[in-house]
């Protein structure tokens, strides 16, 4: 609850009440049931202290599956978002078969941005965007 009441929660829809983040948590555990994807929490081995997630994710406003990704603000610059990512991408590729995954991401999050380019991940100029919103789309390819 803490990351969709803090400042971060920006990037991620701008999150305005307790009961909005328990819709959101709900359906990243449904997401798992009903088709066999979802969210993981990311943790430090070390210590077990939990730093963030990363997701694949497809609600039914979304044209096309995501893989998104969010790390407390502490924990940036560590590489944990992008081990992260490069695992779920790797699900979603290997077990789940999929040949393309996108990430959308707000113009002003340049730190996902860069993690996104980093990964290899390309900017698709001519994707549609959830809800038509005012993001990018970056395309991950198998």
């Amino acid at each position: 609850m803490e990351l969709f009441e803090s400042p971060r929660s920006k990037y991620m829809d701008e999150v305005t009440s307790r009961a909005e983040a328990w819709k959101i948590f709900s359906a990243d555990v449904g997401q798992w049931v009903l088709l066999g994807f979802g969210a993981w929490a990311i943790e430090e081995i070390a210590n077990g202290i939990y730093v963030g997630q990363v997701s694949l994710n497809f609600p039914v406003d979304f044209p096309e599956r995501e893989l998104g990704w969010q790390v407390w603000e502490e924990f940036e610059g560590k590489g944990y978002a992008f081990e992260a990512a490069m695992l779920a991408r790797g699900f979603a590729f290997g077990k789940l078969g999929w040949t393309t995954v996108v990430s959308y991401i707000d113009p002003e999050n340049v730190r996902s941005i860069r993690l996104a380019e980093r990964m290899g991940a390309t900017l698709d100029q001519n994707a549609a965007t959830p809800n038509n919103e005012a993001c990018l789309v970056y395309r991950h390819l198998r």
